[in-house]
């Protein structure tokens, strides 16, 4: 792999962690269309580090009060405030998709990676994620989310395991079927997503680096990913607040369905 195309595919993998567009669908089909070698599940992963500091730095103020927060529940057995219970309900958000990740592991590297999946994933969820956000209201603020509401939001990132359906694309989804704004859907989606990216980063970029040592790609990967992730939680965040998620399920729909196509008339 070169350094120009480990950039390519971190861009693709920061922009679209964040954006409900699936960054697995874009980093397992990107080299299918531009004829590149598949770097593997491993280096994808490894790109999540990039991902994961962008994610850290953009909600630090939010991450030391959740921090602060899960320490007050340790030391008084009980859930007092609304950081507190924000840290619970993240619990709760995490843990359907921590077990779903080693029940289905081997098949997210080899079976979920077929193209044609992929594409037929950006296409469904992208109908389902333009239907709800169009009709589903917009009455509850984050501060109204319960532990069955994070719960069901934590069961839909589970899908995520295949590409093309998207963890933003698939949380926001399940937020917005619950009548969350459009701000507090992608708030939620994106601080659940903090424990799924460090648990995937801690496991598997030990294996991308024994397969290729800690070399040029890779950590221009890791940057690009970064900077790639920052802007799309910045724009995506002021977007939808005057705008809804149409466009990103129109983008899905086309791609998948471009997809499509060209596997049709590759035979």
């Amino acid at each position: 792999m070169t350094v120009f195309q480990a950039v390519v595919l971190g861009t693709l993998q920061g922009l679209a962690e964040f954006l409900p567009i699936s960054s697995s669908a874009h980093l397992s089909l990107a080299p299918w269309f531009l004829g590149w070698e598949d770097p593997g599940l491993s280096f994808d992963v490894a790109l999540h580090v990039g991902t994961l500091v962008a994610l850290l730095w953009y909600f630090r103020r939010e991450w030391i009060e959740l921090a602060g927060a899960a320490l007050s529940i340790a030391r008084h057995r009980r859930v007092r405030t609304v950081e507190e219970k924000r840290v619970v309900l993240l619990v709760i958000a995490t843990i359907p998709a921590g077990i779903a990740g080693l029940l289905l592991e081997e098949h997210a590297e080899t079976v979920f990676r077929a193209p044609m999946i992929t594409a037929v994933a950006l296409v469904v969820l992208g109908l389902l994620l333009w239907v709800v956000d169009l009709k589903a209201p917009s009455n509850r603020r984050l501060e109204g989310l319960t532990a069955k509401d994070a719960l069901l939001v934590g069961l839909a990132q589970c899908l995520a395991l295949v590409p093309g359906v998207s963890r933003s694309g698939a949380t926001i989804t399940a937020g917005r079927a619950l009548s969350l704004d459009r701000q507090g859907a992608a708030v939620f989606s994106f601080l659940m997503s903090m424990p799924i990216i460090a648990a995937a980063a801690i496991f598997k970029v030990p294996d991308a680096i024994r397969d290729t040592g800690i070399n040029a790609p890779l950590v221009a990967g890791i940057l690009s990913a970064a900077i790639s992730s920052w802007l799309a939680i910045t724009v995506l965040l002021r977007y939808v607040s005057r705008h809804n998620y149409a466009v990103f399920a129109v983008y899905r729909i086309v791609l998948g369905v471009t997809v499509i196509l060209l596997l049709n008339a590759r035979g």
